[in-house]
């Protein structure tokens, strides 16, 4: 019985040492800390959600990042499809290092429907940060 509770002892004493010994220390070099980077604000030209009125063109977009530019850049993908998904008429990439407004004209818009075009940017140094938008449009 004596041996048992020598052991047993041992057993408690062993794991209050150990347990302090395991404090996790603050400070300390390290490195390769992630990078941040401000999320992606844009504006368009129309204007994002917006539904325009039916014109004959032509349909020009403007898109500037209006958040501080990725160290990387941005790539700039725009599409233009008719609202029911059946066509896409149009669509063009670009990547750009420039808070500078990137424009295009969106071409082959048929008749008497109602188009979406979507427009997604995406940092080229951090692929998670993307901002989404889109408008309608439709040409007499």
């Amino acid at each position: 019985m004596k041996t048992a509770l020598r052991l047993l002892a041992m057993f408690f004493l062993s794991t209050v040492l150990l347990s302090s010994g395991c404090k996790k220390s603050g400070g300390g070099g390290g490195g390769g800390g992630g990078t941040t980077e401000a999320n992606l604000a844009v504006t368009t030209t129309p204007a994002n959600g917006s539904l325009q009125t039916p014109s004959l063109g032509p349909f020009d977009l403007s898109v500037t990042i209006t958040s501080a530019m990725p160290s990387g850049g941005v790539k700039i993908e725009v599409t233009a499809k008719r609202e029911d998904n059946s066509v896409q008429h149009f669509t063009q990439t670009i990547n750009s290092t420039s808070s500078l407004t990137s424009n295009f004209s969106i071409t082959n818009t048929p008749l008497t429907a109602v188009c979406v075009v979507d427009i997604k940017v995406t940092s080229n140094s951090k692929p998670t940060n993307t901002w989404s938008g889109s408008y309608r449009y439709s040409r007499k």
